[in-house]
């Protein structure tokens, strides 16, 4: 079997299959896919530092069977960074050479919690996730985004949106991660039933996938504890090898499509546009909560 040793943060890595197709209908190869995640790196390991890791495997590329993994493999080396959790040792992907290790298993797709292994139950963000059933119909995503953002500014909030790289797009609201799950899913839940009252004919919050009809599933119940999202510049297991990226607001208000974002798109729109994400990362800002939920409670108790 075809292999190829590299060193990665003076690290030695055996790559298996360097040059198996994984994406069949883009040619993009395992390699392909490493030099890709080394690239966008910085930004990738900015958002998943200390959040619990979930690997979804597609050992024969996305045509193929794929499987969740949570538990870190028994096989794993000891330099790798792990964390003790709900009966399971995970992995913390903090560093590029444990980034290239996960990839090498063809973990297609990097899922990771809105909490850090170190501040669990404190979400360090707001996440409202926008899915729609017609997915031929992004105009629709666009135009309940836009709203979502002026509802958002109201509250005297800022927001970062990214594609999902699938179908939808995610708005963050970073935080002060201070909050409860319990707290952040009031704010999250005054928001989806404010769009979804004034957009009765196009947004449901209906969960149940076969009630929604053509809605769009407006999801602010995914922020919660143990749930997860993609992390920013993730990878999709989709045609085209499409990337969850953050955007401009303007760009939403363009028309933009997920598969405008690719492996082979990004970087160099990183090198020209920076890291859009890094309000929520390196540049954090720790928005306080506060009036907002004093707000929401008197609202609610005079709703009763």
């Amino acid at each position: 079997m075809e292999s190829m040793q590299i060193t990665i943060e003076g690290k030695e890595l055996t790559i298996s299959n360097p040059h198996k197709i994984l994406w069949p209908e883009s040619g993009i190869t395992k390699l392909d896919y490493i030099h890709y995640l080394i690239s966008v790196s910085p930004y990738l390991l900015a958002y998943t530092q200390n959040r619990l890791l979930t690997m979804i495997r597609f050992p024969d590329g996305i045509d193929g069977k794929s499987f969740y993994q949570k538990e870190i493999p028994p096989f794993a080396p000891e330099w790798m960074e792990r964390a003790f959790y709900s009966d399971k040792n995970w992995i913390l992907l903090n560093d590029i050479a444990t980034l290239v290790w996960v990839a090498n298993l063809a973990s297609l797709e990097i899922h990771v919690p809105f909490d850090q292994y170190v501040k669990p139950d404190y979400p360090t963000e707001l996440t409202l996730d926008l899915d729609p059933m017609d997915t031929d119909n992004f105009d629709l995503v666009r135009e309940i985004a836009l709203k979502s953002r002026e509802v958002i500014d109201s509250l005297g909030l800022f927001s970062v949106i990214k594609t999902s790289g699938a179908t939808g797009l995610q708005v963050y609201i970073p935080i002060e991660p201070r909050y409860t799950y319990e707290e952040a899913r009031l704010i999250n839940t005054f928001i989806a039933r404010y769009i979804a009252e004034k957009n009765p004919r196009k947004v449901t919050l209906e969960r149940m996938v076969k009630k929604r009809g053509k809605h769009l599933y407006f999801d602010y119940l995914q922020l919660w504890r143990g749930r997860t999202l993609p992390a920013p510049y993730s990878v999709r297991a989709k045609p085209g090898a499409t990337v969850s990226t953050p955007l401009e607001w303007a760009e939403v208000e363009k028309e933009i499509t997920p598969a405008d974002f690719t492996i082979r798109t990004v970087p160099e729109r990183l090198k020209l546009k920076g890291d859009l994400f890094r309000f929520v990362t390196t540049e954090k800002m720790n928005q306080g909560l506060d009036e907002i939920l004093v707000f929401i409670k008197g609202a609610e108790l005079t709703r009763v």
